[in-house]
């Protein structure tokens, strides 16, 4: 068994003396592991960095097995991102989330080609916040975990949409909220093609993706969100706090203990 396509690197573990295994992804062939004889040594361990894009052949005896990855360097994104933090942040988390939330061996084609069209742009700064938040919405889609934006579960407007709510998944108007509104997940702009964020708005919406991947994607599989997913909603949690003092974002509301309210009702009777 074997096959040969560009992969991206996601992650990549020291196996005894200097061998790594390594998690990939390709566009045919999803998230797939290896063995990368020396990938831990000097002349290869920049090859198997995470965020890289690499020429890789799998090989195996049989398909069920971990196999065997060989690889050259194409793209380095790694390299990159190294002297900008924030860039360096984005990179770590959006592999750790593609390699802990995608299923084995299965394609999705839209996560790996937004991947590959992400991880070159992210040395460009803050701006590429707006695309890790929408690469995020591909991944909980493509899981069968995406969000209803295109209107309001209470009243069925599609103008004014300002939340959404942390159980269903469904967008609600700020009239709709009421007094709710503080236990419902706000809905930044730009993920309805209004504007391109700012930090107060990146924060809202890494929080609204990191909810939903917290308690389907990873919660499905007893996994906590990954830590350097949590490192980018801190720093950009940050920034916010900067630009704005008086504003202060509010907590994580726990997917298991989102509480009540009427708009839960109508999304249920609506199915």
């Amino acid at each position: 068994m074997e096959w040969e396509a560009p992969t991206i690197v996601l992650d990549a573990r020291l196996h005894g003396e200097g061998d790594v295994i390594a998690t990939v992804m390709t566009e045919a062939h999803g998230l797939h592991r290896g063995l990368a004889r020396g990938g831990g040594s000097r002349g290869k361990a920049a090859t198997w960095q995470a965020g890289n894009l690499v020429q890789a052949r799998w090989t195996a005896r049989l398909p069920e097995q971990l196999g065997s990855f060989t690889g050259e360097l194409i793209h380095s994104g790694a390299a990159h991102v190294m002297d900008d933090a924030l860039a360096l942040v984005m990179l770590t988390s959006i592999c750790a989330v593609a390699e802990g939330a995608l299923p084995e061996r299965q394609p999705h084609p839209r996560i790996f080609n937004g991947l590959l069209r992400l991880i070159p742009h992210l040395p460009f700064g803050e701006t590429q916040l707006t695309n890790v938040v929408r690469w995020e919405m591909v991944v909980l889609s493509d899981l069968g975990y995406g969000l209803d934006l295109s209107a309001c579960a209470v009243t069925r407007q599609t103008d004014g949409l300002a939340f959404v709510s942390p159980r269903t998944g469904r967008a609600v108007t700020r009239e709709a909220a009421g007094i709710w509104s503080n236990r419902l997940l706000p809905l930044p702009g730009f993920l309805l093609g209004a504007g391109d964020g700012g930090a107060a708005g990146w924060r809202d919406g890494l929080r609204l993706t990191g909810h939903f991947l917290a308690r389907d994607a990873f919660g499905h599989q007893h996994r906590p969100l990954p830590q350097a997913r949590q490192m980018l909603y801190d720093r950009v949690a940050v920034m916010a706090a900067a630009q704005d003092p008086a504003a202060t974002a509010a907590p994580q509301i726990p997917a298991a203990t989102a509480a009540h309210h009427p708009e839960e009702d109508e999304t249920d009777h609506a199915g």
